[in-house]
């Protein structure tokens, strides 16, 4: 059986395969772990990108957050401009919100602190969308965790326009 790991032997000065096909250097770290090989693996570099995965998934949480609470923001201080594309970011976000926190619980433990940074970017973007001075909404985020994930928003409950 052929060795699970190409061992090809590179010039001192070629660049490494971590900088020049990420993907393979990927592949190449997982068939050395499987194989056991752990002196083989680049344990540096690979603990530095399992923890790049862990501030991505942060970041994934913060920016449904951010998205979700705009619209709410929107939702609340404008009435007559509500659109079903709003009900259906508020859905989706909540969905995003939902999958990130059941594939990782631990996220869940961060998510003050998470929300707490996306507040003042999702305060911003809702007074930019909806033409209001930013002071017209709350300096610190007004929702609950219960409003945040379960407050009703129906297209039906649109006022006419």
């Amino acid at each position: 059986m052929a060795d699970p790991v190409a061992t090809e032997r590179r010039p001192a000065r070629e660049r490494p395969l971590y900088e020049t096909d990420y993907c393979a250097w990927i592949q190449e770290q997982v068939a050395l772990l499987r194989a056991g090989r752990l002196d083989e693996v680049d344990a540096a570099r690979l603990a530095e990108e399992l923890d790049d995965v862990g501030k991505s998934e942060h970041a994934k949480l913060e920016s449904a957050l951010r998205v979700l609470v705009m619209h709410m923001l929107k939702w609340d201080q404008q009435p007559e401009h509500r659109t079903p594309s709003w009900v259906f970011s508020i859905r989706e976000q909540r969905r995003r919100y939902r999958r990130l926190v059941e594939q990782s619980p631990s996220l869940a433990a961060k998510r003050d602190l998470l929300l707490g940074h996306a507040y003042p970017t999702a305060r911003d973007w809702a007074a930019n969308e909806t033409s209001l001075p930013v002071d017209e909404f709350p300096d610190a985020c007004p929702y609950s965790w219960d409003d945040l994930l379960e407050r009703p928003f129906e297209v039906d409950r649109m006022p006419p326009r």
